[in-house]
């Protein structure tokens, strides 16, 4: 296990253009501007009211440092640059993301909605009952944290058994983590196939928002919901 700092500076670059540019790509279709404008609307009333901005802004500088962490301390040690199959690459973006929701199912379930400390940290998230993009970033630090660190812990623990992960595989895996944890919140409405399904995901995690009682608790998909007897 070596440390291939050529890999994380592919990486943490790769991640940062791709933020950049795909802000301005994605809205270029008039649907998905719509939807933008719709959400903007939304989350401009939210954040005229005094709770939102220092939450948001906490939750940002909070989520900055322990994604450079992440990058800085986990991605050198476990992606290389070395050449890879494509299906293998394919097959290692599908295991990080549906072991990471595995665990994030996990801990969502029963520690954020369970009795304890988790269960009020989560509740300022929960104050949105009807969640829009902004609340993707309403949440409390603590959380933040700890949904970052089950998706850090995901990459060292199947790399024990799979080896090191191309570095493709992690800048994917790690765009759908995030942009998925945020669109969840988004209020998406789009026809067609593929967006159907976004929409159905996107709706149900509206449900879970509606009290600290719903199910689907799943983030990157709802299958563990389904298996577990607890889509709503």
């Amino acid at each position: 296990m070596n440390y291939d700092w050529q890999a994380a500076l592919v990486f943490t670059v790769s991640v940062i253009a791709i933020s950049i540019i795909g802000k301005k790509v994605v809205f270029l279709p008039p649907e998905f501007q719509r939807l933008r404008e719709i959400n903007r609307e939304q989350d401009k009333q939210k954040l005229a009211q005094d709770k939102y901005p220092p939450v948001v802004a906490q939750n940002n500088k909070i989520g900055l440092i322990t994604n450079l962490l992440f990058f800085v301390l986990v991605v050198p040690f476990f992606v290389s640059m070395t050449a890879q199959p494509w299906y293998w690459v394919l097959l290692d973006i599908v295991a990080i993301l549906m072991v990471y929701d595995f665990f994030y199912y996990l801990t969502h379930r029963f520690l954020f909605h369970g009795k304890g400390y988790l269960r009020r940290v989560h509740g300022l998230h929960h104050q949105a009952r009807k969640p829009t993009h902004i609340d993707a970033f309403y949440v409390h630090p603590v959380e933040t944290v700890i949904g970052i660190f089950l998706f850090m812990a995901t990459i060292p623990l199947l790399a024990l058994f799979m080896g090191e992960f191309h570095v493709i595989t992690v800048i994917i895996a790690y765009q759908v983590f995030i942009q998925l944890n945020t669109i969840n919140h988004t209020y998406v409405d789009l026809p067609g196939f593929g967006f159907r399904t976004l929409s159905w995901i996107t709706a149900k995690h509206a449900v879970h928002h509606e009290n600290m009682h719903k199910g689907n608790y799943a983030t990157i998909t709802l299958l563990y919901d389904r298996i577990f007897g607890t889509l709503d």
